[in-house]
C-alpha cells in the first residue's frame, strides 16, 4: 500500500458511499447498477493492489507480507463475486440470483473485513493498531445495516418493499458507513506515508504490504493514539454537519412530508366547551376580601367569603 492507493480507494468508498445513501430512496432496484459497478471496480483495484504487494514480499524476502495480502485477496473476491451477481441480475432476464443469498455474500464480506482490521496486529506496539481499531466503527455500522436489510428481504418480496416505498434507512446506513471508511482510508493514507504522524514516530516498511509505525517511548505511542482518536472523531462531526446539510437540501423533495393541515394544537379540545360555561376570577387578596369562581350558564360553582367555602352544586349549597 501506499499513500496514492489508500487515498484513490478512499476517495472510491466516498463516492460510493454517497451514491447508496442517495438511492436510498430508490423503488427501482435493490441494488443500482452505478453501485455494483463501482463496487467490481474497486475491487479488481485491491486486487490487483495485493497481487503487486505479495509479489514485492517475495523480492523483499517478508515470509509474512503474502500472508497478510491473501486475506485482503479473499475481501476483496467476495465483493467482486457480490458485485458481478448484482449486475447478472440487473441485466439477465433468464439467469437471477436470489436477493438474500446476494446480500449474503455483502455480509460475510463485510463480516471478515472486520475480522481483518480486528486481528491485524502485526506489531503490537504500533500505532497503526489504533487506526485499525477505529475502522472496525465503520465497518461494524455496515455490518449491521447488512443484517437488517437480509432479515427484511427474508420476508418480504420485491414487490411489497417497492410498494412500501420510502426511505431504506438499512441501505443509508451502510452509505453512510461507506462514506466514513473513505475518510478514515484517506487519513490513514496521509498519516502513515506522510509527515503527518505523531512526533517521533517514524514508518518502518519491511515490504510493500507489511509495515508497521514505531514510537521512540512509549509516551510518544500514547500520543498517537489519542491523536488518532481525535482525527476520528473529527472525521465523524464532519460527516453528521455534511450529512445534516445534505439533508436539509434534498430532504424536502425526496422524503414524504407528513399532513400538517390535520394539526391540532394542544388543548385544542378543550374550545368544544367554550359555548357550555364562562369561568371568570375575581380576586382581592390584598386585602382578605373575596375570591370569587363563578361558571356562568354552568351547575357548580364555588364561592369563598372571609375565609368560608362554599361549594354549590345545582342551587344547593354544602357548607
Amino acid at each position: 500500500m501506499s499513500l496514492f492507493s489508500m487515498a484513490f480507494a478512499g476517495g472510491g468508498l466516498i463516492l460510493l458511499g454517497s451514491w447508496e445513501s442517495l438511492t436510498s430512496t430508490s423503488k427501482t432496484q435493490r441494488f443500482s447498477t452505478i453501485t455494483l459497478i463501482s463496487a467490481s471496480f474497486l475491487s479488481l483495484l485491491f486486487i490487483f493492489d495485493s497481487l503487486l504487494s505479495i509479489f514485492d514480499s517475495f523480492s523483499s524476502h517478508d515470509k509474512m507480507g503474502p500472508t497478510l495480502q491473501l486475506q485482503v485477496l479473499a475481501i476483496s473476491s467476495l465483493f467482486l463475486l457480490f458485485s458481478i451477481l448484482g449486475i447478472f441480475n440487473n441485466f439477465s432476464k433468464t439467469l437471477i440470483f436470489p436477493y438474500p443469498l446476494i446480500n449474503l455474500i455483502l455480509l460475510f464480506a463485510f463480516i471478515e473485513e472486520f475480522l481483518l482490521f480486528h486481528l491485524q496486529f502485526k506489531d503490537v506496539d504500533g500505532v497503526e493498531n489504533r487506526y485499525y481499531d477505529l475502522m472496525m466503527v465503520p465497518i461494524l455500522v455496515c455490518v449491521i445495516s447488512t443484517i437488517v436489510e437480509l432479515k427484511d428481504s427474508s420476508f418480504e418480496s420485491i414487490e411489497s418493499i417497492r410498494a412500501k416505498g420510502g426511505v431504506n434507512f438499512a441501505k443509508l446506513g451502510r452509505g453512510l458507513g461507506l462514506i466514513l471508511q473513505g475518510t478514515w482510508f484517506v487519513q490513514m493514507g496521509f498519516s502513515f506515508f506522510s509527515d503527518l504522524i505523531a512526533n517521533n514516530c517514524h514508518l518502518h516498511r519491511k515490504s510493500r504490504g507489511n509495515f508497521t509505525i514505531q514510537c521512540q517511548s512509549h509516551m510518544d505511542l500514547h500520543r498517537g493514539g489519542a491523536i488518532a482518536v481525535l482525527l476520528f472523531n473529527c472525521h465523524l462531526a464532519l460527516l453528521v454537519a455534511v450529512v445534516c446539510g445534505v439533508y436539509s437540501i434534498v430532504g424536502k423533495r425526496f422524503v414524504v412530508e407528513g399532513d400538517y393541515r390535520s394539526y391540532r394544537p394542544i388543548g385544542g379540545e378543550m374550545q368544544t366547551v367554550e359555548n357550555e360555561g364562562k369561568f371568570t376570577l375575581d380576586s382581592d387578596s390584598d386585602e382578605g376580601g373575596v375570591n370569587e369562581i363563578d361558571q356562568v350558564d354552568g351547575n357548580v360553582g364555588s364561592r369563598r367569603g372571609n375565609g368560608s367555602v362554599e361549594l354549590v352544586v345545582n342551587g344547593h349549597g354544602v357548607h
